[in-house]
């Protein structure tokens, strides 16, 4: 069966989870009440503008689901676990790993595919076309432009306050006090981050991924960026995401890749718009971020999972990526 909306499929994904619908005031529980080991998956709706999904679930058997939607969608989030594979139309299949995200979507035809047993956990919000058209358009008219983003291809890639309004919304609804005003707010706010990153150059860390170029290293050197390189960088990325407790060396690292040490800074830098080593620094403060808004873990514990083995350590660089110790921002939630 061919899926034609959103909506459909929606509702034939929570089907083939086996999860049932609880409302619960503002948001949408789905779960299976007979097999809690499947998780959850949590929906705060303004229905046909906006969702916000925040998922920890397991996939019951293995499936597939054919979509071919008209609908416009722009979808971004954070995957902390999990791995899907999909394939658009005309377009060699495609593996998406646990990273951040941007995709705006029309006229999608796509078959996504997922492996029982997989677990799942990240957080995801969707704009429906209705939102710009008949709320943000008649109000700012002159500020929406996503031209320069390429429909239907997946932006590894999210500015790092929206990675921190994410965390903020998940903290929110693990103490149950995420409201729909506070919700719309942050939306808003994510879409002005966006807007800002596309329109400030037409060089920025969504077009970077797409148009290869050059590169230049030192004061005088210039270096041309090929595909194959670039499927080095992407592959030293994901090198990197599955490894950020314990990264590989950037002498490591380009052995790994076959890809020369210069080339492979300078070609991460023009790909990603950050360093290995920020990249790296980012995603662990990401992952602390979320487990502290969303468990009850020790900051210790935090600290040894994204790879500290001192938390004063961990503490400091927390502090420095996100302007307050971790025990302050766990309070804050």
């Amino acid at each position: 069966m061919i899926i034609t909306s959103y909506q459909q499929f929606k509702s034939s994904f929570l089907e083939k989870l086996s999860f049932n619908k609880i409302e619960c005031g503002y948001y949408t529980l789905y779960t299976n009440k007979t097999r809690p080991d499947l998780g959850h998956l949590i929906n705060y709706s303004r229905e046909g503008y906006y969702d916000l999904y925040i998922a920890d679930y397991k996939i019951p058997e293995d499936f597939s689901l054919i979509l071919d939607n008209p609908e416009l969608l722009m979808r971004f989030g954070v995957v902390y676990e999990g791995v899907t594979q999909f394939k658009i139309e005309k377009n060699p299949v495609y593996t998406f790993t646990p990273s951040s995200f941007l995709v705006l979507e029309k006229d999608l035809n796509v078959t996504t595919t997922w492996k029982k047993g997989q677990q799942f956990q990240g957080t995801e919000i969707t704009i429906h076309e209705n939102y710009f058209n008949e709320i943000l358009k008649p109000n700012f008219a002159n500020i929406i432009d996503f031209q320069s983003l390429i429909q239907n291809y997946t932006y590894i890639y999210l500015p790092l306050d929206i990675i921190e309004i994410i965390g903020q919304l998940q903290g929110l609804d693990h103490e149950n006090s995420l409201t729909s005003i506070y919700l719309e707010s942050k939306i808003l706010e994510c879409i002005a981050i966006l807007i800002n990153e596309v329109t400030k150059s037409k060089e920025n860390a969504f077009t970077n991924q797409i148009d290869y170029g050059n590169i230049h290293i030192g004061t005088n050197r210039i270096m041309k960026l090929t595909y194959s390189d670039i499927q080095a960088i992407k592959k030293a990325h994901d090198i990197l995401q599955k490894n950020y407790y314990n990264p590989p060396t950037i002498k490591a690292l380009s052995k790994l890749v076959f890809l020369n040490e210069q080339k492979l800074k300078a070609g991460f830098s023009k790909l990603y718009h950050t360093s290995i080593g920020e990249y790296i620094n980012n995603l662990r403060m990401s992952i602390a971020a979320n487990l502290l808004s969303t468990t009850d873990l020790s900051i210790e514990e935090i600290a040894h999972k994204v790879g500290y083995n001192y938390s004063t350590n961990f503490s400091k660089m927390f502090k420095k990526t996100y302007g307050k110790t971790p025990l302050k921002f766990r309070k804050i939630k």
